[in-house]
């Protein structure tokens, strides 16, 4: 498990209520860890497709007849169900984190730790890197999306730093990085700052929002109806989508009442927020901010 430690690994496969001749979904493949948990309960008539566009996950695919990995990002999930046979499935499972293997390969670009080529791109072959959006975006862009997607007051001050320094020199690392914006990074919140600069340009990269919003308004079709929705996400900005797709089935305003008054939303929660345990986080620290919420078809 040394590639990535599941988190939530048991509630949230609980969550499926996996039936042991279904068919199910692990969107964010990585290390393989909540795959394995979901064959380890499948009999043989069961079967399990799991989603991952990092060739790294690729090599921990696993040997077992009942499963397909499919290396496609999970926003095509309805897509490549239907072109391996799947109409609907019984069970969908995504864990949005980055994995540790990610984090801890340093070429990779997602850590704060190292200095390395601001990269970050979970899709080797995408365009778009941190150090392009770093160098490239005009500086409203740029402060745009480190206020909304890194949450931070200050972002529109960053973006003007950073636009300035590119002028003399390309801000190709991470340290260059740091260093640029060194008057931002007070010893005592120099971390928490970093983090939110990070995940503001992977946002970006990876279209993260975007790409969960593409999957989410996707999961009523691909679904039985029965079906369940097991999702773990990581920061608030997730989470609020979820949540608010499955109170509302979409993201903006307010759904459209019937007749009689009564929404028409197509999923509806089970149970309450999960999140971890305190010995869960003492033995993975980046277990901490994780929320797991579950839901199933209305009706089903």
């Amino acid at each position: 498990m040394s590639y990535h430690n599941p988190v939530l690994l048991k509630e949230s496969v609980d969550a499926l209520e996996i039936k042991s001749d279904g068919v199910y979904v692990d969107v964010t493949f990585g290390g393989g860890g909540h795959s394995r948990e979901i064959l380890s309960r499948l009999g043989e008539n069961g079967k399990l497709f799991a989603f991952d566009q990092d060739p790294d996950a690729h090599e921990n695919a696993l040997d077992d007849e009942r499963f397909t990995l499919i290396p496609q990002n999970f926003r095509y999930i309805q897509r490549f169900l239907r072109f391996y046979g799947a109409k609907k499935v019984d069970g969908v499972l995504g864990d949005f984190g980055v994995s540790s293997h990610q984090f801890d390969q340093a070429e990779r670009g997602f850590s704060t730790r190292f200095n390395a080529q601001l990269d970050m791109r979970m899709d080797q072959k995408a365009e778009v890197s941190a150090s392009h959006i770093i160098n490239k975006y005009s500086q409203e862009d740029l402060a745009n999306l480190l206020f909304q997607y890194g949450e931070l007051r200050n972002g529109r001050a960053m973006a003007k730093v950073i636009v300035e320094a590119r002028v003399d020199n390309k801000i190709e690392t991470s340290f260059e990085l740091k260093e640029v914006l060194a008057s931002f990074l007070p010893k005592a919140k120099e971390h928490k700052i970093l983090a939110q600069i990070f995940q503001a340009l992977r946002i970006e990269v990876n279209q993260e929002l975007e790409v969960l919003k593409e999957f989410l308004t996707q999961i009523p079709d691909v679904l039985t109806e029965d079906g369940r929705l097991s999702v773990i996400s990581y920061h608030s900005l997730e989470d609020r989508l979820v949540k608010r797709f499955i109170q509302k089935g979409m993201f903006e305003g307010e759904p459209e009442k019937d007749f009689y008054g009564n929404f028409s939303v197509p999923m509806e929660k089970v149970g309450g927020l999960i999140v971890p345990t305190k010995e869960e986080i003492k033995i993975n620290n980046r277990a901490r901010s994780a929320k797991l919420r579950i839901a199933k078809l209305k009706n089903g």
